[in-house]
Protein backbone atom coordinates (compact mmCIF):
# COMPACT_ATOMS: atom_id res chain seq x y z
CA UNK A 1 0.00 0.00 0.00
CA UNK A 2 0.82 3.22 -0.69
CA UNK A 3 0.38 7.10 0.23
CA UNK A 4 0.06 9.84 -1.79
CA UNK A 5 2.40 13.46 -0.34
CA UNK A 6 0.20 15.79 -1.01
CA UNK A 7 -0.63 18.51 1.12
CA UNK A 8 -4.66 17.06 1.50
CA UNK A 9 -2.69 14.01 2.85
CA UNK A 10 -0.82 16.17 5.50
CA UNK A 11 -4.48 17.78 6.03
CA UNK A 12 -5.81 14.37 7.06
CA UNK A 13 -3.55 13.60 9.10
CA UNK A 14 -3.48 17.02 11.08
CA UNK A 15 -7.48 16.37 11.38
CA UNK A 16 -6.43 12.43 12.54
CA UNK A 17 -4.48 13.82 15.10
CA UNK A 18 -7.19 16.59 16.30
CA UNK A 19 -10.11 13.92 16.45
CA UNK A 20 -7.29 11.24 19.08
CA UNK A 21 -6.78 14.63 20.47
CA UNK A 22 -3.12 15.38 19.75
CA UNK A 23 -1.65 18.71 18.93
CA UNK A 24 0.68 19.14 15.91
CA UNK A 25 3.35 21.61 16.06
CA UNK A 26 5.47 22.39 13.19
CA UNK A 27 8.62 24.07 14.98
CA UNK A 28 12.09 24.58 14.60
CA UNK A 29 14.57 22.53 16.73
CA UNK A 30 17.36 19.32 15.90
CA UNK A 31 15.06 16.62 16.70
CA UNK A 32 17.25 13.36 15.41
CA UNK A 33 14.35 11.97 13.68
CA UNK A 34 12.63 14.89 12.41
CA UNK A 35 10.19 15.21 15.78
CA UNK A 36 9.34 15.18 19.25
CA UNK A 37 6.79 13.83 21.09
CA UNK A 38 5.35 15.60 24.31
CA UNK A 39 3.14 12.79 25.43
CA UNK A 40 1.52 14.12 28.89
CA UNK A 41 0.68 17.30 27.37
CA UNK A 42 -0.27 15.39 23.86
CA UNK A 43 2.09 17.40 21.19
CA UNK A 44 3.77 16.35 18.98
CA UNK A 45 5.97 18.27 17.57
CA UNK A 46 7.90 18.42 14.13
CA UNK A 47 10.45 19.77 12.52
CA UNK A 48 8.91 22.83 9.99
CA UNK A 49 11.81 22.24 7.96
CA UNK A 50 11.11 19.06 6.86
CA UNK A 51 9.75 18.63 2.99
CA UNK A 52 6.17 17.53 2.84
CA UNK A 53 6.89 14.15 2.57
CA UNK A 54 9.68 14.32 5.80
CA UNK A 55 6.21 15.84 7.66
CA UNK A 56 3.94 13.38 6.42
CA UNK A 57 6.24 10.41 7.20
CA UNK A 58 6.93 11.78 10.93
CA UNK A 59 3.20 11.69 11.51
CA UNK A 60 2.88 8.17 10.10
CA UNK A 61 6.14 7.59 12.53
CA UNK A 62 4.30 8.46 15.13
CA UNK A 63 1.16 6.80 15.22
CA UNK A 64 1.84 3.72 16.65
CA UNK A 65 2.97 4.75 19.89
CA UNK A 66 0.02 6.99 20.68
CA UNK A 67 -2.78 4.96 23.39
CA UNK A 68 -5.74 6.93 22.56
CA UNK A 69 -9.96 5.44 22.38
CA UNK A 70 -11.12 4.30 19.05
CA UNK A 71 -14.34 5.21 20.11
CA UNK A 72 -13.35 9.01 19.31
CA UNK A 73 -12.12 8.63 15.80
CA UNK A 74 -15.52 9.48 13.54
CA UNK A 75 -16.02 7.22 10.83
CA UNK A 76 -14.00 8.57 8.13
CA UNK A 77 -11.22 9.12 10.92
CA UNK A 78 -11.32 5.06 11.57
CA UNK A 79 -10.83 4.61 8.04
CA UNK A 80 -8.11 6.70 7.43
CA UNK A 81 -6.12 5.32 11.13
CA UNK A 82 -6.88 1.73 10.19
CA UNK A 83 -5.02 2.81 6.45
CA UNK A 84 -2.03 4.71 7.73
CA UNK A 85 -1.50 2.25 10.40
CA UNK A 86 -1.17 -1.06 7.25
CA UNK A 87 1.53 1.78 5.76
CA UNK A 88 5.33 1.31 6.66
CA UNK A 89 7.04 3.12 9.12
CA UNK A 90 10.88 3.43 10.37
CA UNK A 91 10.01 2.40 13.81
CA UNK A 92 7.81 -0.43 13.62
Amino acid sequence: MSIKYTPSTLKKFEELYEEIGFRIRFEKGNFQSGYCLIQDRRIAVINKFLTLEGRINALIDILPSIEFDMERLSTDGKHFYEMAMALPTTNK
